[in-house]
Order: structure tokens, then sequence, then C-alpha cells
């Protein structure tokens, strides 16, 4: 009898201290839904500042956000037409808190592949940031297993100033940019470098002197080696395409992947022409923009 109501009465205590716990834990946060992913679509629209989906987003929600915007941007911006790495460059994973690079989806709308003069308040937080393409010739490119060897799976590299949208009030985690499709909204194409597999190409792209100048100012911006890029540009091609990959996401032949930032991005103005030199590969190739 006594061993029965021992038993009961520790049953209880179990499930009211079970209640307790739940009712002393946060509220665990969750995939936005698609009223949220709508209101933010709406900010993106008409390029004003957004709450986003919240600063304490969860890695796992901000994914999922990001895979929601994904399905839908394309209303916004045209065609899906490649991936790009964002965080691929320690300095930026060290601004934004985040524990290693990521990746975005990038559509052709906003995409310029002439002398481009574009307004200077393209976004409602607008950067301007020296990047980096290069055009998939070979899905095989995710199971690479040297960078010499992922040239083969490459048809071109190509010069590109991308022109992301921080969009964000105020202060944001790396978690709640990355739910924003990593501020993804455009860029400005140079001419396309057809893929030498060569060693010494390769060497060319880990060694290359990337040089940001704003010309109206006669004002150099930043530089940085091709090898801020996760030791080797190459290298961050090859880790994007074995992400997308891992997440079911096969590459097609003429994808374009962006390889990330090689200096810290700055806000354009109004008579600013901003060039990015890539002094080192065949030809010194370059890519410039005019705002308005």
């Amino acid at each position: 009898m006594f061993d029965t109501v021992l038993n009961r009465f520790l049953l209880v205590l179990s499930l009211v201290f079970s209640m307790l716990l739940m009712a002393a834990a946060p509220a665990m946060a969750a995939c936005p839904d698609d009223a949220a992913i709508d209101a933010y679509l709406s900010d993106f629209a008409t390029r004003r500042l957004s709450k986003g989906f919240g600063n304490d987003i969860s890695l796992a929600d901000a994914e999922c956000a990001k895979r929601k915007l994904g399905q839908k941007l394309p209303a916004l911006l045209g065609s899906p037409m490649g991936y790009k790495a964002a965080f691929a460059n320690p300095v930026l994973q060290q601004r934004f808190g985040v524990d290693g690079p990521k990746w975005g989806y990038m559509f052709d709308r906003n995409f310029v592949d002439i002398i481009a003069v574009l307004p200077a308040d393209f976004g409602a937080r607008p950067l301007v940031e020296a990047d980096f393409l290069v055009e998939v010739k070979d899905p095989r490119l995710a199971d690479a297993k040297t960078p010499l060897e992922a040239l083969a799976y490459l048809e071109s590299v190509i010069p590109f100033i991308e022109l992301p949208d921080l969009m964000l009030e105020g202060q944001f985690s790396g978690n709640a940019m990355i739910a924003t499709n990593v501020a993804f909204r455009g860029g400005v194409m140079g001419m396309e470098i057809p893929v030498q597999k060569t060693q010494a190409f390769l060497d060319a792209l880990a060694t290359m002197t990337v040089v940001m100048t704003d010309d109206a100012e006669n004002k150099e911006i930043g530089r940085a080696k091709g090898s801020v890029l996760m030791g080797h540009p190459i290298k961050a091609a090859m880790w994007l395409a074995a992400e997308l990959k891992k997440d079911g996401i096969p590459l097609k032949k003429s994808d374009l992947l962006s390889l990330g930032g090689f200096i810290n991005p700055v806000p354009p103005k109004p008579g600013m022409k901003a060039r990015v030199q890539y002094v080192g590969l065949p030809g010194d190739p370059q890519v410039t923009v005019e705002f308005n």
C-alpha cells in the first residue's frame, strides 16, 4: 500500500515538475509563416527597411525562411541563374557572428552585363561589394577533390560587383541576414575569362590582387588577395557546389556561382564610380558601375 501511494506521489510530482519547466522555458522560434514571408517581400519590392524575421532567429529557421523566399523571389527578381556564397571571407564571418560560409539564391532580373549606370538608392540599405563569379561547365564540380580538378568543371571566371541590399532595420545578426537570402538583389558582370586548366591559372587566382576604387574621387576603397576566400577562390566554388548537393540541389551547366566578398562592402552614393580590378589575372580584367 505504502509503495503504491509513494509511486503515485512521485508520478504527480514528476508531472508538476515537467509542467513548471515547460512554463519557464522560452517559446521556441519557428520557420516564418507565409504572412511573414509576404510582408518581407512587400518591403523588398518597395525598397523599404524591413523588420525581417527577428534578430534572434535560429539558423535552422533562417535557412527555412531563405528557402521559402527562394520560391517566391522569382516574381520580383526573375529566373533563377545560380547561387551565391556568403561569409566566405573570415573577416565577414567574424563581423556577423556566423560559424562559416552560407549560401543563397541568385536571379537574373537585376544582373547587368554592360557599362552600368544605376541609381544609388537601388535598395533600402544598398551596398557595393567586390566579388567574383564562376560559370559551371559540369555539375561534377560538386565532387571535385582538388582545385585543379575543379577547373575542368568550370567554363569561365567573371569579374563581378555584387549589389546587395541588407534591408534590415538597425543592428542584426548573421542568422537574420541568412533568412533574407543573404541580402541578394543583383550585380554587375564584367567580361568572361575562359578557364585555363593549368596550375599557372590556378595560382593566378590565388595570388591576384583585387582592388576596389572610387574613380570619381580617385580613391582606393580596399584591396585583398584572391586567397582571402577560403584560401582560394576555387575552394569557395567547390564548397558551394558540394553544399548545394548536400542540400539536394544539383548544379546545371551555365549556372553562375558568386564566390563572396573580398573586402568589406561600402554604401554607394550619387556620383560614385566603383571599379574592381583583378590584378594578376590575364589582362588585369575589371568591372565598373556608376551611380546617379
